[in-house]
């Protein structure tokens, strides 16, 4: 909310510093704001009121458990890595929502065909997303007033990347499924999203990451919009929820590609 300000009239001195007859002091200077009726709650209906007030970040979904919005907090002053066992239809999702809060995202992927009308409708005539391919990405000179997500869609067995982590540059890798140098890759992320896998999948998941029994047997029949957000210490099941700009670019939930 704007807020207006408005400058101090001179000192005055002498006679002129005497209200003049007939004239009401108004308390506070300005312009006097909308005639409008009080609004009064009574103490049942204030208690009433909530406000779904979380950290600020990129809205990824919605937490199925509080059925409030989940945010993600993408971009820090630290390296931030993110591990998505899952489709490119989530993974988009959160590149184009990104990118809606003023990000740079820069994307570095064999697949160039599935990213490029993404990449054109993101920034309505912007390059706000550009689309790397493989070994091709270099620096992108990420802070503070512009900050940059890494998208690397390099398939089951992502190679190391060439960029050096640095503050306000968070990269998110994607992975379809886990190949032989998964306990690596997900062992170097500070949290991981895993969509439905098979039961073996399932398995070293949570191996790696410490999983309950109940969420192992729960992902190999995860919904396409549902994703399990993970680090060692905390859990949270997210769905997507699209809206109709959103459905027009990129079309409804899948998790294969």
């Amino acid at each position: 909310m704007a807020h207006l300000s408005y400058p101090a009239p001179a000192p005055q001195t002498g006679a002129d510093a005497q209200p003049r007859p007939g004239r009401r002091l108004l308390p506070g200077f300005g312009l006097r704001g909308p005639r409008r009726e009080k609004h009064v709650l009574t103490v049942a209906e204030l208690d009433a009121l909530s406000f779904p007030v979380g950290d600020d970040g990129v809205l990824i979904g919605e937490d199925v458990h509080q059925a409030r919005p989940a945010v993600l907090g993408l971009f820090r002053p630290s390296s931030y890595d993110l591990v998505l066992v899952g489709g490119l239809w989530t993974a988009q999702v959160i590149a184009l929502r990104a990118a809606a809060t003023g990000a740079r995202i820069a994307v570095e992927t064999a697949r160039g065909h599935l990213w490029g009308p993404m990449a054109q409708a993101a920034g309505g005539g912007q390059p706000c997303v550009t689309v790397h391919q493989p070994g091709r990405l270099g620096p992108q000179g990420a802070s503070v007033t512009s900050p940059v997500l890494v998208v690397r869609d390099l398939g089951a067995r992502p190679p190391r990347s060439r960029l050096s982590a640095t503050p306000w540059q968070t990269m998110l890798t994607v992975v379809p499924h886990l190949g032989p140098n998964a306990s690596r890759v997900l062992n170097a992320a500070d949290l991981v999203g895993v969509q439905r896998v098979m039961p073996e999948e399932a398995e070293l998941i949570g191996r790696v990451l410490s999983l309950g029994p109940n969420e192992v047997a729960a992902l190999p029949s995860l919904p396409d919009d549902l994703t399990l957000w993970t680090t060692r210490m905390s859990r949270q099941y997210v769905r997507v929820v699209t809206g109709q700009a959103e459905r027009q670019v990129l079309g409804g939930p899948r998790r294969l590609d």
